[in-house]
């Protein structure tokens, strides 16, 4: 089955979106598709081989999960790829040129899984992704 794709342009600096991608504390932030879900733990050790865990529940309290995976290649600023459970993603940061000056895009691809439709599946990390997106550009202001 092929990777489903997701992107978004950031425009923020490239060590800022690079940061808040992966400080535990800016993904506590930003790391949720719906304003009834929230990220309530995060922890990264960005280096390969090193574990990431971002704690996902929904804000009444009734279900929750880990969403978790291990660091197979990173290149600073540029790239991050993980596996998480028999699938795989990668991230990319691509510097872009808008009419403002500088954004990044954002492009995620990953596997998808068998139980949840690809178009849902796709509209969740997008959700995501551009939830990270907003939170940046709002910080950067």
């Amino acid at each position: 089955m092929e990777k489903i794709v997701v992107e978004s342009l950031v425009k923020a600096p490239l060590e800022v979106v690079w940061d808040s991608y992966n400080n535990p504390q800016d993904i506590e932030q930003w790391n949720t598709a719906s304003a009834d879900w929230h990220t309530v733990n995060s922890k990264n050790d960005l280096r390969i081989g090193g574990q990431f865990s971002n704690r996902m529940e929904a804000k009444d309290g009734s279900m929750g999960f880990d969403f978790s995976g291990t660091y197979t290649e990173i290149v600073p600023d540029q790239k991050i790829a993980y596996s998480f459970g028999d699938r795989n993603a990668e991230i990319l940061f691509k510097q872009q040129h808008d009419q403002q000056g500088r954004a990044i895009l954002v492009q995620i691809s990953f596997d998808p899984e068998d139980v949840y439709p690809v178009e849902q599946q796709r509209a969740g990390w997008q959700a995501i992704l551009d939830n990270f997106a907003k939170y940046v550009e709002t910080k950067n202001a």
